[in-house]
């Protein structure tokens, strides 16, 4: 098959800027997703009665849930802040096709 002359591969990609934000938007996501297990684990032991792991804050069963909550809370934020920053960094690796080009998926 032959190809026409102005034809350029390299066309369909767009440079795109480089992704840094998103990969250090990633990395904060990822650290808070470690804060907020390790919140919610150590919530989890102070409730189970282990000793306390945050100090005076975890020596009441009110504390230890809120510490529990909060943990959990900061958890579902970093893996979901984690997964949009994947989501928005592959995005930009795709082709610049007109849509009436593509398959239609119904």
């Amino acid at each position: 098959m032959k190809l026409s002359d102005g034809f350029d591969a390299r066309r369909l990609r767009p440079k795109g800027q480089s992704n840094w934000r998103f990969r250090i938007g990633a990395t904060i996501a990822a650290l808070l997703a470690m804060l907020g297990v390790l919140m919610a684990l150590a919530g989890g032991a102070s409730l189970l009665g282990h000793a306390p792991a945050m100090g005076e804050l975890n020596t009441n069963k009110a504390g230890a849930a809120v510490i529990l909550v909060i943990g959990l809370l900061v958890l579902y934020i970093g893996v979901w802040l984690w997964r949009r920053c994947r989501r928005r960094s592959r995005q930009s690796q795709e082709l610049n096709m007109a849509p009436h080009l593509m398959k239609k998926h119904d």
